[in-house]
């Protein structure tokens, strides 16, 4: 691999050129799947594994359906990935600046 920057050669899983100092590459987050909470039908299954593939949900809905209707499958694993995913945890929002946190 080569550093954009500087054009010299580095070791290929270099997060930092050893030559220039400069990020050659971004640090790769890792992605769960999960079941979302905005935005799913029914459970959220098939938008966690859209979101979790990158593809869009409409593809993996009708895509479940079909399998469904053919052979069954889809019927028995839709409540079991119901059952296994686990949901989206909850996003709390953090209070402004100056402003007092009272508990209810």
């Amino acid at each position: 691999m080569y550093c954009n920057y500087c054009g010299k050669v580095i070791q290929d899983d270099a997060a930092l050129c050893a030559y220039c100092g400069v990020r050659v590459a971004a640090p790769v987050a890792q992605r769960r799947l999960v079941r979302p909470r905005q935005g799913r039908k029914i459970a959220g299954v098939c938008l966690g594994f859209a979101e979790y593939f990158d593809i869009d949900v409409t593809v993996v809905r009708v895509v479940w359906l079909i399998v469904s209707f053919m052979t069954g499958i889809g019927l028995l694993s839709y409540p079991i990935a119901w059952i296994v995913i686990p949901e989206e945890p909850l996003l709390l929002v953090a209070p402004r600046a100056g402003q007092r946190v009272t508990n209810p």
